[in-house]
């Protein structure tokens, strides 16, 4: 009896979770057919692939071996769909795109405007993912693509960096001259709003800011989504980490105080699996980007060159 894909991606998705509840939820199937895949891959393959650990599930050593294959094999299948596709002359499929909720700061509508202008077969799927969780779908085969703030650090991934990011840390309006005055140690010591997920590209951000220098911040109010961290810092809740554009609008407006101490910057990129480069749907999604960012498109035309 052959391993079919879907019983692959129940086996990769389980290895990378550890845990066969998270694995199913992944994938939108129920922890049951999570099992019965996993057990029929055992079965085909007359080898063992977990052992449970306390609550998790790690894999044998032969099934290390297996994971690697698979995640192989999961994205040739991915790749050989693709160039089937082109072979018929138009490049048309499915892209799963990982993107945070700020849409309007990464321009991805006018992205994915411009690629469906230009390729209108290919049909989109957004799906809202921290970087960490962006990185970790693009891996799994979760994602095809991903526009995320990170440091081109993953040599699975091949980075497209789109422009530079300025962040500011800014409070509510009425502690201006308690936030203009404070230095690193007084500003980790006023209340703060922080991501409450950890792989969040501002996580990472604040503990390059203050973890570096051995200060924890006083957080207070944990969040997910930027935009209810700034109306946090609008109603006096405390400080918070924003886009330059966000502070200075906030300063003009009269209902923000930005630090003048602080000065962050990261870049923004689209990101892949670096062996699929080539795939024609992933060519298509960054083609289209360099015609909205003309940075990736400056640095696409050096690389022809």
């Amino acid at each position: 009896m052959l391993i079919d894909l879907a019983q692959l991606r129940t086996f990769v998705a389980v290895a990378e979770e550890q845990h066969l509840t998270r694995a199913a939820e992944r994938l939108h199937i129920s922890q049951s057919a999570a099992s019965a895949h996993v057990r029929a891959v055992e079965e085909t393959l007359d080898t063992q692939l977990f052992v449970r650990t306390n609550r998790n599930l790690e894999l044998t050593p032969a099934g290390e071996l297996l994971f690697r294959k698979a995640k192989q094999l999961l994205n040739e299948a991915v790749l050989f769909s693709s160039f089937a596709r082109e072979m018929r002359g138009r490049v048309q499929g499915h892209l799963v795109v990982g993107s945070s909720s700020d849409l309007s700061a990464n321009r991805l509508g006018d992205v994915i405007s411009e690629m469906r202008a230009q390729h209108p077969l290919v049909n989109v799927d957004l799906r809202v993912r921290p970087s960490s969780g962006s990185r970790q779908g693009l891996k799994s085969g979760d994602l095809d693509v991903a526009v995320l703030l990170d440091r081109p650090t993953d040599v699975a991934l091949e980075y497209h960096e789109l422009t530079k990011v300025q962040f500011r840390i800014v409070g509510p309006a009425a502690w201006k001259s308690q936030i203009e005055s404070a230095d690193w140690e007084s500003l980790a010591q006023l209340p703060w709003i922080t991501p409450s997920d950890e792989g969040m590209a501002f996580s990472a951000i604040l503990h390059e800011l203050f973890g570096a220098r051995g200060l924890t911040l006083n957080s207070v109010i944990g969040f997910d989504n930027a935009t209810f961290a700034r109306a946090m810092v609008q109603g006096g809740a405390g400080l918070t980490l924003v886009r330059l554009e966000h502070a200075i609008d906030g300063e003009r407006e009269g209902r923000l105080a930005v630090s003048p101490l602080v000065h962050a910057e990261y870049s923004l990129h689209i990101a892949h699996l670096a062996s699929r480069r080539d795939d024609p749907l992933i060519r298509a999604f960054v083609g289209a980007a360099g015609t909205v960012w003309p940075a990736l498109k400056n640095s696409l035309d050096s690389v022809r060159s």
